[in-house]
């Protein structure tokens, strides 16, 4: 997943997971232009997912 490929669809795919995991905030999937790696790495923390298996997550949906 590139940077443009996250930021294209971000709106679609954030919905998703918020639909998938509930728990989510939107502060936890706030996209900011230059920041997607501190984003990325905050899920993976909240998830308990490594960064393979969020990226196949957002990949998947």
């Amino acid at each position: 997943m590139n940077k443009m490929e996250l930021k294209g669809n971000w709106n679609e795919q954030k919905g998703k997971l918020k639909k998938k995991f509930g728990f989510l905030t939107e502060n936890d999937l706030m996209f900011e232009e230059g920041k997607q790696e501190e984003m990325l790495g905050k899920l993976q923390i909240k998830l308990g997912k490594t960064k393979e298996e969020l990226h196949k997550i957002i990949n998947g949906l």
